[in-house]
């Protein structure tokens, strides 16, 4: 069964063999490579077009601004319409590794007002359903799209700060948890969280076999740290803005709209007048 914001890869399949079939996009990433535009030359979902992350959904940017900042709507606006995108156009994106790559390009483009949705379960679950591959590039025609930027909440550092504050709500560090206790920090100038903040690892969104978890059990996950009726805006953010995009997919699946803070631990860690928390607790 289809939840909002997903489709499954049987799904899919009936759609590419509509009228007008959705466009598909290949966002495999991963926080140290490998490169994913080689493995998507090996084999990829038919007709699907491939994204470069680091390209096509960031911008280039002093460390003061994170490690993937947004693009500019303009930029953005050329990228898509390069996928070959145009007005009324069903978007589907897929990843192979925890659904982080494929859900930021999710939340750019319902960002920019376009109907995307995230293969539940990315590459292993369509190969898991028996559905083939094709190898090579595919250059898409084109599009007209005329993106309308703005449809989501994103919180700037300050925000953030005042919602880890408490006041004002809940946010949510969806990094892993010994990223969030300071033990360990591989990439950022600074170890440990933005004070307030709670713990809430992606990966706990996720079955076994890569798929999110349905949506009583996201609620349920979401409810014991602390979401609920009266708790205010819930933000998210992770390292750099990519994996947080799967908690936002993970908590709007749950039924509830969360905000990013795109900037997220690689600004934040690059500021410093800004306070660091180590330790389990917020």
């Amino acid at each position: 069964m289809t939840r909002e914001h997903l489709t499954s890869a049987s799904e899919l399949a009936d759609a590419l063999r509509t009228a007008r079939p959705p466009i598909v996009l290949d966002v495999r990433w991963k926080l140290g490579g490998p490169p994913g535009h080689p493995l998507y030359l090996e084999g990829h979902i038919p007709g699907a077009v491939f994204v470069d992350l680091e390209h096509d959904l960031a911008a280039d940017g002093a460390p003061q601004k994170g490690r993937h900042p947004l693009p500019t709507p303009e930029r953005f606006q050329a990228t898509v319409r390069g996928w070959g995108v145009d007005d009324g156009d069903e978007v589907v994106v897929y990843d192979d590794d925890k659904g982080w790559a494929a859900a930021r390009a999710w939340w750019m483009l319902t960002d920019a007002g376009v109907a995307a949705r995230v293969l539940d379960g990315g590459l292993a679950a369509w190969r898991a359903a028996g559905f083939g591959l094709e190898a090579g590039q595919v250059d898409a025609e084109p599009g007209a799209v005329t993106l309308r930027p703005g449809q989501r909440t994103r919180l700037s550092a300050d925000e953030a700060a005042a919602l880890a504050a408490g006041a004002e709500g809940i946010l949510f560090d969806a990094r892993a948890g010994e990223r969030y206790r300071g033990e360990v920090e591989p990439i950022d100038p600074r170890a440990g969280h933005i004070p307030g903040a709670v713990s809430a690892p992606t990966t706990e969104n996720l079955n076994p076999d890569g798929t999110l978890r349905t949506p009583v059990e996201l609620r349920e996950r979401f409810s014991t740290l602390g979401v609920g009726v009266g708790s205010g805006q819930v933000g998210v953010y992770c390292g750099s803005g990519v994996s947080a995009a799967q908690e936002v997919l993970a908590l709007a699946v749950a039924g509830y709209d969360a905000a990013l803070y795109p900037g997220s631990w690689s600004q934040w860690s690059n500021d410093p007048a800004r306070p660091v928390a180590t330790g389990a607790t917020p």
